[in-house]
């Protein structure tokens, strides 16, 4: 593998949209220094094995390359999928939620940080209104008033409802669950206060301390 020079960059504009390994730079939109790649892992090794290649500064990108060496950023097919799985996750929310907030509310912007932070990690959002509200979840419920939200365990009917293993078991599972998703949260940046019973924690961003 080698870099590409900004002729080697011209000669190969006919190129699909593909990986590429892009050094930022502070004037223009990135220096394309070696491509194209199949997949992102295949960029980010290479970048990784280039030695003394000179693209340890180097990162993926996705996008199609320009007839003039640059290249024409683009959402990946991951990226895509992602955002896909990540609007699905959102619209498990509650109905009633959106009317406690609007577009604009930084609380709204906190809602999606904390569902994507959430949903990264493998772990579900309650379908409170829809058909799979038996299975259990995140919840996520705004508090605009204390600029944030309430983040809670929900375990399955079996669980919470049925108790099928006991209230004892019931209880200190969810506790467990409840701080593991604070546990989480901190971890990824967020200000996480917890609740009185170890019921929930409120989550804010660092945007909304005083």
């Amino acid at each position: 593998m080698g870099g590409l020079s900004s002729g080697e960059v011209v000669l190969d504009c006919g190129a699909g949209q593909s990986w590429w390994l892009v050094i930022e730079e502070e004037v223009g939109h990135g220096r394309i220094v070696a491509g194209p790649f199949p997949d992102r892992f295949d960029a980010a090794w290479a970048a990784g094995a280039s030695g003394d290649g000179g693209f340890d500064e180097a990162a993926p990108v996705y996008g199609r390359l320009r007839a003039d060496g640059g290249l024409n950023r683009r959402p990946s097919p991951q990226d895509l999928a992602w955002l896909a799985h990540l609007s699905e996750q959102i619209d498990r929310l509650p109905d009633d939620w959106q009317a406690v907030v609007s577009d604009d509310d930084l609380v709204t912007t906190l809602v999606v940080e904390v569902a994507a932070a959430l949903t990264e990690t493998g772990l579900p959002l309650h379908d409170a209104d829809g058909p799979g509200n038996r299975l259990g979840g995140a919840c996520l419920t705004p508090e605009p008033g204390l600029g944030g939200i309430v983040v809670t365990w929900r375990q399955h009917d079996r669980m919470s409802v049925d108790e099928v293993h006991g209230a004892v078991v019931n209880e200190s599972v969810h506790q467990v669950m409840n701080r593991a998703l604070a546990d989480v949260l901190a971890r990824r940046g967020f200000t996480v206060e917890a609740l009185g019973g170890g019921s929930g924690h409120l989550v804010r961003s660092a945007k909304f301390m005083p």
